[in-house]
């Protein structure tokens, strides 16, 4: 090993590993020098403390200590991605290929069914997807309210994210998949109408496929079925219900 003097420790939170800082010789001096070692190697290294860990690192209840920084910036990320596709670019798209007496009506359908979906997503929509109080049916969850912060400060269901990342996650995709469904009703439906539609379809047919298929208890998901980039959950039911309701 090296000498007592150059045994500097920091840990990192999201890392097994640890960092040294030694000090080496360099063309111009002394010059400070970071190793990397492994967590409970045999040459008798021990890993950090807290009080030694930087300040923006030491977790606290606005970082837990099960919450990779990483991962929620990454989520958070795509989710926003995910929604810009929607408000504006969907809304935008649906307002352009329609005609001019059509145009403002069919814009506002991509931006009502957004703004309902939130609404009804943390009012009742995520617990009935993604809830982990219990099941309302064998393939449901329990209708409940995610605004609660004993809720989102929790660690969610997958993943090294907190429950308020994994809401907003989920929203946008439940979002786009109703604005998928408004683009086979595009000068076809009545706006009160499609008022209606949004909140009812989105209670009674998205949250349904989302516990099936990507909730762990999930029936479907027990069996084995994977869902790639929300192929049947949002694709094939937003395809299956634009064109029935565009038929009748």
């Amino acid at each position: 090993m090296h000498d007592e003097e150059e045994s500097w420790w920091t840990g990192l939170v999201i890392s097994p590993r640890l960092t040294r800082k030694v000090t080496v010789h360099g063309p111009f001096g002394e010059e400070p020098h970071y190793d990397h070692v492994i967590c409970g190697s045999p040459d008798g290294v021990k890993p950090a403390t807290m009080n030694q860990l930087p300040q923006n690192l030491i977790p606290d209840p606005a970082s837990p200590e099960w919450m990779n920084k990483g991962d929620n910036a990454w989520q958070l990320t795509a989710a926003t991605l995910v929604g810009l596709q929607s408000v504006p670019g969907l809304v935008i798209l649906y307002g352009s290929i329609v005609k001019k007496k059509w145009a403002v009506n069919s814009a506002f359908m991509a931006l009502y069914a957004f703004a309902a979906v939130l609404v009804c997503w943390v009012g009742w929509g995520y617990q009935m997807a993604f809830g982990d109080k219990g099941k309302f049916l064998p393939f449901l969850g329990k209708p409940d309210v995610s605004l609660d912060q004993k809720v989102l400060l929790e660690k969610a269901f997958l993943g090294m994210l907190p429950t308020a990342t994994m809401v907003f996650f989920q929203f946008v995709f439940a979002a786009i998949t109703l604005i998928l469904v408004a683009g086979a009703l595009l000068g076809r439906m009545n706006f009160i109408a499609w008022m209606l539609f949004v909140p009812l379809w989105l209670t009674f047919s998205y949250t349904v496929s989302a516990y099936s298929i990507w909730f762990p208890s999930g029936w479907l998901s027990k069996m084995g079925i994977i869902d790639y980039s929300g192929g049947y959950v949002i694709h094939l039911s937003s395809g299956v219900a634009g064109f029935t309701a565009a038929y009748w």
